[in-house]
């Protein structure tokens, strides 16, 4: 369960908790008409910045061109929790990341493991995001929505929305 105060008063290390809690999200590059496609994220909070292992000859690879930006669309575990995030992506083969974040998981995906030929990192840099936080009591969101229902001026407290600018 996400805690809503924590969205309120620590929403940058909760968006952090949160992507390293998932096993994938939904990575995109701007302007391109091309769908999102699932990545798991590698999050690394000290520098904004979000890995992914992918393969050289992936779709997304062969369209990154210098400077690019994408997206990536977080779904918390438990459904309580939605963020999407911006910044440049780019192709970075680095050796200590590869051997941070490498797991059986990832391996299943690399005939040769961490020598595999297709095997290639992305780095997204992440500079802003945007969350949302929502209660998943069923009491809380119906006694919201009743008071929002007896009052003009009431808008259901169900959630949080924080935007976040990352240098």
């Amino acid at each position: 369960m996400v805690s809503l105060s924590e969205a309120r008063e620590a929403p940058a290390r909760q968006l952090w908790d949160e992507i390293n809690s998932v096993h994938a999200g939904m990575l995109g590059l701007e302007g391109l008409h091309s769908h999102m496609q699932p990545m798991a994220p590698h999050a690394d909070p000290k520098t904004n910045t979000i890995w992914f292992f992918t393969k050289k000859d992936a779709h997304i690879v062969q369209a990154l061109k210098s400077g690019a930006r994408a997206h990536f669309c977080v779904v918390g575990k438990d459904h309580d929790y939605h963020a999407c995030l911006s910044g440049k992506l780019e192709v970075r083969d680095d050796k200590a990341k590869l051997e941070e974040y490498w797991n059986s998981v990832t391996a299943a995906w690399y005939e040769h493991g961490k020598s595999d030929p297709q095997l290639t990192m992305l780095a997204l840099h992440v500079d802003d995001a945007d969350i949302w936080a929502s209660t998943d009591s069923t009491l809380k969101f119906g006694w919201e929505i009743a008071k929002a229902n007896l009052s003009d001026d009431k808008t259901p407290d169900v959630g949080v929305r924080q935007h976040l600018s990352f240098a």
